[in-house]
């Protein structure tokens, strides 16, 4: 199975909205919603997300929504105690990968909960190591694991920092047996203590993002802080609807080549090991389904405009709009996926 993206609307979902009034009927949703993510942050992307979104979908159904960064284990309390629907959930693939990867108190949001729609893709997802590092390519990475050398990987533990890693170690095995036991992580907190991990010499390699390690990578050579990108995981398919300037001094062809299939992590499978940060909705299991149909209408209308999609691209997020049922098979899919990379890696 290969994951890649579509930015689309289904065709009932699309025949449905040209046979409506521009401003979606509201009629089945309180007047006052209340979004929770799953980040306690208002700087990061989560929340920007959220934002952008809400503030189209508030205008697109005459409500007010209002986004509260309250966490990801207080988001899921909030939400699984309201099916009225004023209370609605937003996160990414955090929300099953800390399930899968045992995260105390991380409930299974496809068990508990409704998942989707899709909203955006944040595709900055990337690890690095130091300008000075000996490893040029990931090929050079699993060949030194493979020749016995520890590579040192910073992470921050339990989802979407340590999918990639997993992924590493996942062909590490797949290519030399034991190899994997060399790619060692050096668990962390946020960005910035990977980001000292690796200024410290204590990390060979480091999860990062593209808007957050940009502007080392601009460094000279010489700067103690100073990175290059190795890897990106995020699918061809989403890089290359981003802007072609890309971020700073990062053109969308600089990423690319850091992407599948111009550097390759392969699965077991042999197929190139790929991931897009996907944001989306999570509902009441309890919810009236004509609230989700409603949100979808009102989605889909929204992303048939251009002024959500030019305002999330001009964030560097990719328009992802899937309606509920879409998504939520979409999302089962990559959860089924990397479930297995992360069972294959604690199997005996």
């Amino acid at each position: 199975m290969k994951l890649t993206r579509r930015v689309i609307l289904s065709a009932a979902v699309a025949a449905a909205m040209l046979a409506q009034p521009l401003v979606a009927a509201a009629q089945d949703l309180p007047r006052n919603v209340r979004l929770v993510i799953g980040s306690g942050s208002t700087g990061g992307d989560t929340y920007q997300a959220a934002s952008l979104v809400a503030d189209a979908l508030a205008k697109q159904l005459g409500v007010n929504i209002k986004v509260d960064a309250v966490g990801a284990s207080e988001a899921f309390k909030a939400v699984g105690r309201d099916k009225r629907g004023t209370t609605i959930m937003l996160h990414h693939d955090q929300s099953y990968l800390a399930s899968l990867y045992g995260v105390a108190g991380s409930p299974d949001p496809f068990e508990g909960f409704v998942v989707g729609p899709t909203l955006a893709i944040n595709p900055g997802n990337a690890y690095l190591v130091a300008k000075n590092s000996p490893y040029q390519t990931m090929a050079d990475v699993l060949k030194a694991a493979e020749d016995g050398q520890k590579v040192r990987v910073a992470i921050q533990p339990g989802g979407v920092s340590e999918i990639g890693f997993s992924a590493l170690k996942s062909a590490a095995r797949a290519t030399a047996p034991g190899s994997e036991e060399n790619i060692v992580a050096v668990n962390t907190g946020d960005q910035a203590d990977k980001n000292q991990a690796m200024f410290d010499g204590l990390a060979d390699m480091i999860n990062g993002s593209i808007q957050a390690n940009e502007q080392f990578a601009e460094l000279p050579d010489d700067d103690q802080k100073a990175m290059r990108f190795i890897w990106i995981t995020a699918t061809p398919e989403a890089l290359e609807q981003g802007p072609e300037a890309g971020v700073g001094n990062m053109t969308r062809a600089d990423m690319l080549k850091y992407a599948s299939p111009e550097t390759r992590v392969p699965r077991p499978n042999g197929e190139d090991f790929t991931f897009d940060k996907e944001f989306f909705l999570i509902y009441n299991k309890d919810m009236d389904p004509a609230q989700m149909e409603t949100v979808d209408a009102a989605l889909a209308q929204v992303f048939q405009q251009d002024e959500l999609k030019n305002r999330l691209l001009e964030a560097f997020f990719i328009p992802d709009y899937r309606p509920l049922a879409e998504a939520s098979a979409h999302l089962k899919e990559k959860r089924d996926a990397y479930a297995e990379i992360i069972g294959n890696l604690t199997a005996q």
